[in-house]
C-alpha cells in the first residue's frame, strides 16, 4: 500500500528527502511506520519518543492500523513554527465560523482589541482575552522575528474542538481564537483567544486552559530567527496519550505504579499476626 508521508517544523530538516509518497506492505500499523522511519532517518538525532502521530488529520496511537491512500503526519512538539514559507493548504486559509464560535488561522496582523469589542455583548460581565505577543529576546539572545508553520487543516480542526470543548465546560457564552502564521515581527500578536461570559471567573478559568491546551495539542510550529542564527522552538511535551512511542510505555508504568498501590497494604496488614503468633 502507498501512503503520503508529511513531517513539520524540526522533523522536516532530517525527514524531508524521506518525506512524500512512500510504500508500505499491507496492514503496517503506526508503529512499524516509525520503526521505518528510524531506518531511513539513520544517525539524525531525532527524539522519536516526543513525536505525535496524525492520520488523515486526526491523532492515533501506535496500534492503528494504516490503509492505502493514509496521509500520515509525523508531529514535533507543538508551540509555534517555521523558517521558509511552508508550503500547502495554508496558502489559503479560511475562516471558519461554527454556532456560536470562531476559530481562525491568519496570515494578516491580528487585531486584539477589535476581536475583543466584537465579541462583547448585553448579557457579558467579562471578557478576559489572552495576547500573545513576539517578544524581542529568547534564551538570552536577541530576537529579530518568529515564522509559524502549521498542519493548517488539523490544526483548525484541534482548534475548533477546543472552542466546543470549553463552550461545554465552563460557563461561558462565546469564544474566539485567532493564531497568526507566516513571518511575525517583534510586538505582534502570534495568538489572540478572547471569552465572553457573565461572570469573570469563568472567563479567566476557561481562557487559561484554552490558552494552556492550544500550545500542546494544536499542530503549529515556530522558528525563532536570532542575529546569529535560527533555531525551532522546543514546544511543550504532547500529553503521553498522544505519542505512540510512549503510549505503551506509558501503560506498563501505571501498570507496575497500580501492581504496588495495591500490593503495599497487604504487607503492612500482615505484620500484626505474626507478633500475635509469637506471643
Amino acid at each position: 500500500m502507498r501512503i503520503t508521508l508529511l513531517a513539520f517544523g524540526t522533523l522536516r530538516d532530517h525527514l524531508g528527502p524521506t518525506t512524500g509518497s512512500l510504500e508500505l506492505p499491507s496492514g503496517s500499523t503506526v508503529r512499524d511506520l516509525l520503526g521505518r522511519c528510524r531506518t531511513l532517518a539513520g544517525t539524525e538525532s531525532i527524539p522519536w519518543s516526543a513525536i505525535a502521530v496524525a492520520v488523515n488529520q486526526e491523532y492515533v496511537r501506535a496500534t492503528h492500523a494504516l490503509a492505502d491512500g493514509d496521509e500520515v503526519a509525523l508531529l514535533p512538539p507543538v508551540s509555534g513554527g517555521a523558517g521558509k514559507k511552508a508550503a500547502g493548504p495554508q496558502d489559503s486559509i479560511p475562516i471558519i465560523r461554527i454556532p456560536k464560535h470562531r476559530v481562525h488561522l491568519s496570515q494578516v496582523p491580528i487585531d486584539a482589541v477589535g476581536l475583543a469589542s466584537s465579541l462583547k455583548r448585553d448579557p457579558d460581565g467579562a471578557v478576559v482575552v489572552f495576547d500573545g505577543i513576539v517578544r524581542n529576546n529568547s534564551r538570552g539572545r536577541r530576537t529579530l522575528y518568529l515564522f509559524y508553520e502549521a498542519y493548517a487543516g488539523m490544526a483548525l480542526n484541534q482548534m475548533k474542538l477546543l472552542a466546543a470543548q470549553a463552550l461545554a465546560e465552563f460557563p461561558i457564552r462565546d469564544v474566539v481564537i485567532v493564531h497568526r502564521l507566516g513571518r511575525l515581527d517583534i510586538g505582534e500578536s502570534s495568538v489572540v483567544i478572547a471569552v465572553a461570559s457573565a461572570h469573570r471567573a469563568a472567563a479567566f478559568d476557561a481562557c487559561r486552559w484554552l490558552i494552556d491546551t492550544l500550545k500542546k495539542t494544536v499542530p503549529i510550529w515556530k522558528k525563532e530567527f536570532f542575529e546569529d542564527g535560527a533555531v525551532w522552538a522546543q514546544g511543550d511535551p504532547f500529553p503521553p496519550q498522544l505519542t505512540p512511542a510512549r503510549s505503551k510505555s506509558t501503560a506498563k508504568q501505571a501498570k507496575r505504579t497500580a501492581v504496588k498501590k495495591v500490593s503495599a497494604p497487604r504487607a503492612r496488614t500482615a505484620m500484626p499476626r505474626k507478633r500475635e503468633r509469637a506471643r
